[in-house]
Order: structure tokens, then sequence, then C-alpha cells
């Protein structure tokens, strides 16, 4: 494996670990499953790669199986474990930070109600989670 790879690998990392609040090691595991070949992994081979310890890469994968980013599989009388990225991962974080996003328009709308509606700072928030709202909801809409 190339330093180039190694290099692409971690700044898959940094960004979300700045933009996504994901660990350095998650950032690494999903970068590497990303460009990997084959797909699947074995945990030994992606600690191998990104240089994690064995425990943190438990840890990690724990996390990421949880929030539906990567999978995992036994074939039939192996003991080893493989993990592969999720064929939606990328859809599915944005659409969790989307929704999120959107949610805090609630908490706009019921500061307005208490301060008033000529409140600007909070109509401004109001708007702009409002617009989150409505092209997540037109995005919905068109996929169904």
């Amino acid at each position: 494996m190339s330093d180039e790879v190694l290099d692409w690998v971690e700044r898959v990392s940094v960004f979300l670990a700045e933009q996504y609040g994901q660990p350095p090691i998650a950032g690494r595991i999903l970068g590497w499953l990303m460009i990997c070949d084959p797909p699947e992994q074995s945990a030994a081979r992606i600690g191998a790669a990104i240089g994690a310890s064995r425990a943190s890469l438990t840890t990690n994968m724990r996390l990421l199986v949880g929030a539906g980013l990567v999978s995992k599989r036994t074939g039939r009388g192996e003991r080893t474990t493989y993990f592969r990225m999720e064929s939606d991962a990328w859809e599915r974080m944005i659409r969790r930070r989307i929704e999120s996003l959107a949610s805090f328009r609630q908490i706009t709308q019921r500061g307005l109600e208490l301060a008033g509606p000529d409140q600007e700072r909070l109509l401004d928030a109001d708007r702009a989670f409002g617009f989150m709202e409505r092209i997540f909801d037109q995005k919905d809409q068109r996929d169904a």
C-alpha cells in the first residue's frame, strides 16, 4: 500500500473528525473501506493497513456497525469476520445530519412563541432551518 493511499485515508479521517465529530480511527476505517480491494476486509487486515490497535479497532467498528455505516459478515464455517462499507453509508450520514438540523426548527419556533415574532435572530434561525426542512422534504418526495 502506498504512502499516497495512506495520506488519502488520513484526509478522510480528518474531514470526518472535523465535519461530523467522528473519532480519527473511525474515519480511517471508513477511508480504508472506501479505497481497499477487495471491498470486504478482516479486522486484522484493516488494523494492519491503518495502524490501529485491536482494542481501538473493535471499539470503532462497533460504533460504525451500530451507525449502519459498515456491515459485517462471517462466512459459513469461518471464524473470521469481514467488514465492508454499506452502499448507502454516505446518504445515511448526510440524512441524519439534515434531520438533526431540520429538527432544530421546532426549538426556534418555540423561541418565537416565547419572544414574539419580531425577534430577528430567532427569525433568521427559523428561516434557515425551515429551508433545510423544505429541501429535505422535497428530496423525500422525489425519492418516493
